[in-house]
């Protein structure tokens, strides 16, 4: 069987280049040639093909946000390899994730491993999407420049204290009042929702446990099983408090936890 293939690069020599190489392959029918990342998404929608070799650096939407749009539209994702000229940390994240890639200026000898380690997946009908989604992460993240950190008050014993963000173990709330508690105490919070508060904290380190609690993932210190196949977390808290996770978040729990 043919291997269908896309080539798509902003750079016309790049995309020639590649195509003339591509024709030692007599397994590789390439069936079309984008020049930037809207293209390339009509061109996987049209020929449905088997492999894409995706340039990575593009004006406008780069090989990253094709994957985000195929994903986003829930249109069958190819088996991906990036073309680039990226340093040395991109390489390294894109074989930790299993996801093949060529340099630029192409190697014929790399060509053909990648075609093959592509057949092969083909061949056992493996979804691309995970290992995809996570060097993107990985890669977006080390990219985002650092935020500074949160600073939260708290009123506890008659006094204002002032703690960096990732003191806070949990965040409850009761009655209106949000209480915080960290490994050594625990006080109100001037935030008036969970809502609130969860707004300006780390969306990948605070979560939403409960309609009532706001957990520090990084701060869990037991999962222990409940009724009904639910769970209770134990926190790193003075008290080792226990957090009820709801029945709505149990999936997300074994995501984050990998359970």
């Amino acid at each position: 069987m043919p291997i269908n293939t896309l080539i798509v690069d902003d750079e016309k020599p790049a995309r020639d280049e590649l195509a003339f190489l591509l024709k030692s392959f007599p397994e590789v029918h390439v069936v079309g040639q984008g020049k930037n990342g809207l293209e390339a998404i009509a061109l996987i929608k049209e020929h449905q093909p088997d492999l894409v070799f995706l340039d990575v650096q593009m004006p406008g939407l780069n090989g990253f946000g094709v994957i985000k749009k195929l994903v986003d539209r829930k249109l069958k994702v190819p088996q991906i390899v990036f073309a680039t000229a990226y340093d040395n940390y991109a390489v390294q994240a894109f074989e930790v994730h299993a996801v093949d890639y060529v340099l630029k200026p192409f190697d014929k000898a790399r060509v053909a491993r990648a075609i093959q380690r592509a057949k092969k997946l083909i061949e056992a009908d493996a979804s691309p999407i995970e290992r995809l989604e996570n060097v993107i992460h990985q890669l977006s993240a080390q990219a985002r420049p650092a935020a500074p950190p949160v600073k939260l008050v708290v009123r506890a014993q008659n006094r204002m204290l002032l703690l960096d963000a990732n003191q806070m173990v949990f965040a409850r709330i009761e009655d209106g009042v949000i209480t915080i508690f960290t490994p050594e105490f625990e006080g109100t919070s001037n935030y008036r929702t969970l809502e609130e508060l969860q707004s300006q904290l780390d969306p990948d380190v605070f979560w939403r446990a409960h309609r009532s609690y706001l957990v520090n993932i990084n701060q869990i210190k037991e999962v222990v099983p409940w009724f009904k196949s639910t769970f209770l977390l134990r926190m790193a808290d003075r008290k080792q408090s226990e957090v009820p996770v709801s029945r709505a978040q149990t999936r997300r729990l074994r995501e984050l936890l990998k359970l």
